[in-house]
């Protein structure tokens, strides 16, 4: 579709041309996971991660001085186009560029970057990012894993104290990994200042073990199984006070303990604000695997023909009917929704990372990318399997791609922080301007927050009652009987109601957590009986930011055939939005029955719209033919 492409690929397509001609110049990796034994499969892994170190793809992430180029943007958008290919090199490349050495530029000082980033971005140094714990996954700051300073020595103690203290989980750590960067909590004198991140060497040249520290293999999971994941237990291992990473807190010989941020709490919420990347380059990668999924299932379904009208003599072909329209292209209205959505949190990304930008960009930045990754993940994993069941039996043939992706993308949900979480942190977020004053990112600790301030600030300011007795003017509810389909394709309408549906949600919430407060409740009791509603009140506002995303692209894009197609796929991700939630909008008196009907009926009439279209829409996603050519699929003609 002339234009599309380049729209799409934005002002980092260059980058992902690179890694698109990567991918599939070593094609081969694609199915090595059903012929190779795993060790190879990951020594194959591991043998296209450093050709990606060849090609200068890494280096875009780092500054020029240890060998980079210095362009985030383009890191992250390379990083993305990973997802069109094998997914387990995409994650390995996370662990590696992303994490490891991403710790070590954003937590370390020049001691550690002259020592380590330019090996690491070329792959001479591998490394693991150890963090998860086997009994702590989420909740970082209750990790077990200590690092107690000896002054007698000057040398940190790595220790596992207990079982649940182990590291688990670990993306190099089984294999190939030699030095890790650890989170522990630091005890210097006896006193523990909280979580750090400190390099602690896991192997010797020779690949073994170090002294003191036990590696095991998770074993074979279900998907990703090009990553060497492992565990890591250490027992008393000794590092050089130079070894930790040193940028927010600093021990000095002598054992004191010196931070230029004093709270504890924003001090560890500062440490791991600066890791933000992950969490971005997550979702941008769930979102381009459906993009990957979609353009196989579309083109199947543009092939594929099966009954037909009474006495024809010729089937219908799949995507002609009007199921299989409204199964797949309402996923792909959203996926562009995504894609653009994604591309504004990116350029936020280089803004604030760019700019150096204050503490409150950078919650705001944390937060947009938690509801980000949240929802594109899910999107990820529903349209995946919707598409599978959409190519049926051959949908669920290994070598038509669809099973590795189902597989592969699933512990995108949980991975860089599970997707229920992070919603419960974008609600804190809309809840207060002032996210900073929240303790731990635990329900006590935003229940009594929420007790002293943010409950009357969120119902009582004049702002909020201003917002919803505006929404509720521009809304329309029971006279739309008299004019069912007025106005549906106005953008204005759309922006509305889920702007509305946001700020009411949000609204209830404070409501409940200030009565329960207010009736002497403990804070736990209060929060947990509302958390479901915290949950949506943080969906419904990634909803809305979507929909903005899209609307802005739409306007933004050249004239004619792109912004025509994209202003079709907006209006159907906007009102299919809204009819999947069309019940609440009832029970809440902005939307009537007819109304309602009125929407589903002009679904259906924009899924027939966008038909049409629907192959050039899956070419301009530029997923690479050997990614997408499987056998169920006639080989491309569209690259």
């Amino acid at each position: 579709m002339t234009g599309l492409r380049e729209y799409l690929d934005g002002p980092y397509k260059s980058a992902r041309d690179v890694v698109r001609a990567g991918l599939a110049a070593h094609a081969d990796l694609l199915d090595a996971g059903l012929r190779l034994p795993r060790d190879e499969y990951r020594d194959q892994v591991l043998e296209k991660l450093r050709l990606i170190a060849a090609d200068g793809h890494p280096s875009r992430g780092f500054r020029k001085e240890y060998g980079g180029q210095a362009d985030l943007g383009g890191f992250i958008a390379g990083f993305e186009a990973l997802a069109f290919g094998d997914l387990s090199l995409m994650v390995k490349a996370g662990v590696q560029f992303g994490l490891f050495a991403g710790a070590i530029l954003h937590l370390g000082t020049t001691q550690h970057h002259d020592e380590y980033l330019s090996d690491a971005i070329e792959g001479r140094l591998l490394g693991c990012f150890a963090m998860t714990e086997t009994g702590h996954g989420s909740n970082v700051q209750a990790l077990g894993t200590t690092a107690t300073y000896d002054e007698q020595t000057g040398e940190f103690v790595i220790h596992t104290p207990t079982p649940g203290a182990r590291k688990d989980y670990i993306g190099n750590a089984a294999r190939h990994g030699t030095l890790a960067a650890v989170f522990a909590q630091l005890v210097v004198g006896g006193e523990s200042h909280g979580v750090h991140c400190l390099l602690v060497p896991i192997r010797d040249a020779d690949g073994d073990p170090m002294p003191g520290v036990t590696i095991s293999d998770c074993g074979p999971k279900l998907g990703l199984n090009g990553v060497d994941n492992g565990r890591l237990v250490f027992d008393q291992v000794r590092v050089p006070r130079t070894a930790l990473l040193d940028r927010y807190a600093q021990v000095d010989a002598e054992g004191t303990y010196r931070s230029e941020i004093e709270n504890p709490d924003r001090r560890f919420f500062t440490m791991l604000g600066t890791l933000v990347q992950g969490r971005v380059s997550v979702g941008g990668a769930a979102i381009n695997a459906s993009k990957v999924a979609l353009t196989i299932a579309i083109r199947y379904a543009d092939q594929r023909r099966q009954f037909g009208a009474p006495g024809s003599s010729e089937e219908t072909l799949l995507l002609d009917y009007r199921m299989h329209q409204r199964r797949l292209l309402p996923l792909l209205a959203k996926t562009y929704a995504l894609h653009f959505a994604q591309a504004e949190l990116v350029d936020e990304f280089v803004r604030v990372f760019g700019n150096d930008a204050d503490e409150h960009d950078r919650r705001a930045l944390e937060a947009q990318a938690a509801g980000t990754k949240a929802v594109g993940t899910w999107h990820a994993t529903e349209t995946i399997q919707v598409c599978r069941e959409a190519c049926g039996g051959a949908g669920y043939l290994a070598e038509n791609r669809l099973a590795a992706l189902k597989a592969d993308t699933d512990v995108f949900t949980t991975f860089e922080g599970d997707n229920t979480v992070l919603l419960q942190l974008v609600a804190k977020g809309l809840l207060t301007g002032y996210r900073e004053s929240f303790g731990k990112l635990d329900p006590l600790g935003t229940a009594r927050f929420i007790a002293a301030q943010a409950v009357e600030i969120a119902v009582e300011k004049t702002a909020l009652r201003a917002m919803i007795e505006r929404l509720r003017d521009a809304v329309p509810n029971r006279s739309d009987v008299a004019d069912p389909d007025a106005g549906l394709r106005d953008d204005g309408y759309h922006d509305g109601m889920l702007r509305f549906r946001e700020e009411h949600m949000l609204a209830g919430v404070a409501r409940r957590l200030k009565a329960g407060i207010d009736a002497g409740d403990e804070p736990f009791e209060v929060f947990n009986r509302c958390q479901d509603h915290v949950i949506a009140a943080g969906r419904a506002h990634v909803d809305r930011v979507v929909l903005e995303a899209f609307s802005a692209a739409v306007q933004a894009a050249p004239e004619g055939e792109p912004r025509d197609r994209l202003k079709e796929l907006y209006d159907l991700h906007a009102l299919a939005t809204i009819e999947a939630d069309r019940a609440w909008y009832i029970e809440h008196g902005r939307l009537s029955g007819p109304r309602s009907k009125a929407i589903t009926a002009l679904v259906n009439e924009l899924c027939a719209l966008v038909r049409p279209h629907a192959g050039g829409l899956v070419d301009a996603f530029g997923v690479p033919g050997a990614a997408v050519d499987v056998p169920m699929v006639v080989p491309s003609q569209h690259e």
